[in-house]
């Protein structure tokens, strides 16, 4: 039996700040994407977006100087860089729908093999919808990023063939970032981008029950969290 280690939530939030690209434009969704703002690689300038209407978000404030009129759109404390800004929710969503964000990080229920996502209900009955803008994000940005853990706590992937929650946007995931591996989705289904160390490639495709092909023909790297994929930005 393989021995493998999960990434911890901290260590999925430095893997995705490292295929972040200089200068580009990135909402952060609300729960686990906020944290990939403390991991942003010094010496890359990325600008951050949060839908309630900032631009040049900073990490977390350090215990104690939190501002709580300054806050993302989960309601969490935020530091503001130089040059950055806040302004009026028509104005964000406005860039979300327009085109203007190169990269939009969600969570996600579930993802399909095509990048289908379902991340606002799991539409049992007396669930409080939670759409938010993720809908806008999903189909706005130039690039949407999934990152979740694979599995559910009941041990069921969330990585799935077609998607069996009410849908966000159809096709609209190019890359899924979980505490076991990085995929892409493709018109064709999963391509494997990295694995951490001891997952092989044929017991992550036991996990999801999914065929999962090498990124460009070439056999799966595993992955440590200071990896950086091979390939640029899909």
């Amino acid at each position: 039996m393989s021995k493998y280690q999960k990434r911890s939530k901290q260590e999925l939030a430095r893997r995705v700040a490292e295929d972040i690209f200089d200068g580009a434009y990135v909402n952060l969704g609300i729960g686990m994407p906020t944290q990939v703002a403390n991991y942003i690689p010094a010496g890359r300038e990325v600008i951050l977006h949060s839908e309630n209407g900032i631009l040049g978000m900073g990490p977390a404030p350090a215990e104690g100087l939190e501002n709580y009129d300054l806050t993302n759109a989960g309601k969490q404390p935020v530091t503001l860089l130089p040059g950055g800004c806040y302004f009026h929710h028509a104005d964000s969503f406005a860039m979300m729908r327009g085109g203007h964000l190169d990269i939009s990080v969600l969570g996600a229920f579930q993802v399909s093999a095509t990048g289908d996502l379902a991340n606002w209900s799991t539409g049992e009955p007396g669930a409080i919808p939670a759409v938010g803008g993720a809908m806008d994000l999903a189909v706005g940005a130039k690039s949407t990023w999934v990152m979740m853990d694979l599995l559910t706590k009941a041990g069921e992937c969330k990585v799935v063939e077609a998607c069996s929650y009410p849908i966000t946007g159809l096709a609209c995931v190019k890359r899924i970032y979980t505490d076991l591996c990085t995929l892409e989705c493709t018109p064709q289904g999963l391509r494997l981008i990295d694995v951490v160390p001891g997952l092989s490639q044929f017991e992550l495709e036991a996990m999801t029950g999914l065929s999962i092909r090498p990124l460009l023909n070439k056999s799966p790297r595993t992955c440590s969290t200071s990896a950086i994929t091979e390939a640029g930005l899909s």
